[in-house]
């Protein structure tokens, strides 16, 4: 009896451990991932996921000469390749957030290549030139997919400011924007989904962020600008 209540406390110990790690922001088992970046420069990265949609050339408008990362889903981009093409214009930087944004923890080797490399395709179907990084569908990760994209050379770029993960802020755009400029650091990766109607407090947020963050001296980069600091 005492030996299956020590099997059983040890299987419900691994489930865990497997689950913090499947969901960490700044730790995976292989290969490089970026969650901030340490420096004394107040410059921060803020980027989204998902698209492009319709909600496209809404939020090139908002954020106007201010640079940001879009991490775009390859099925987005072959509906509406002429949007990506539109960031690319508007000197935003384009990166990789799966072909399908199915969970990626347990899929197979080739079924995570066949993810990554289509959308890495797309991206460069648009136009895009520079280099491509990769964001896990719900910060999703386990083995497979950090072997991958540590075979590949691929980082992966993750978050550390995420204010809709709170539904009661996520809701109101004056409460984004307040934990936003309440949480930022130098070096800090903004996260925000503002690509369909749900999202509309996140697009509302976006100039609220971007009024608030200059008045603190900050400047907006790219995931790319801000690695390479």
């Amino acid at each position: 009896m005492k030996k299956a209540i020590i099997v059983v406390l040890c299987a419900l110990m691994i489930v865990v451990l497997l689950f913090q790690l499947s969901r960490s922001r700044d730790y995976q088992v292989f290969g490089k991932l970026v969650s901030r970046v340490e420096t004394t420069e107040k410059v921060v990265a803020l980027t989204f996921d998902d698209g492009p949609t319709i909600h496209t050339g809404k939020i090139i408008s908002l954020l106007g000469d201010n640079k940001a990362t879009f991490f775009l889903t390859g099925e987005g981009i072959e509906r509406n390749p002429e949007l990506a093409q539109q960031l690319i214009a508007a000197g935003h930087q384009l990166a990789n957030h799966s072909y399908s944004h199915r969970r990626m923890a347990f899929m197979s080797y080739q079924t995570v290549a066949d993810e990554i490399e289509k959308t890495n395709q797309l991206i460069r179907s648009v136009g895009y030139e520079g280099e491509i990084y990769f964001r896990p569908p719900y910060g999703k990760k386990l083995f497979i997919l950090p072997w991958y994209l540590q075979q590949q050379g691929i980082t992966t770029i993750t978050w550390d400011l995420e204010p809709e993960q709170d539904d009661a802020i996520a809701k109101d755009s004056q409460a984004i924007a307040r934990h936003v400029l309440n949480q930022v650091t130098p070096g800090s990766i903004i996260l925000l989904h503002v690509m369909f109607d749900s999202r509309q407090a996140s697009m509302e947020s976006v100039p609220l962020i971007i009024r608030g963050l200059k008045a603190k001296g900050y400047t907006f980069v790219t995931v790319d600008e801000l690695l390479n600091l």
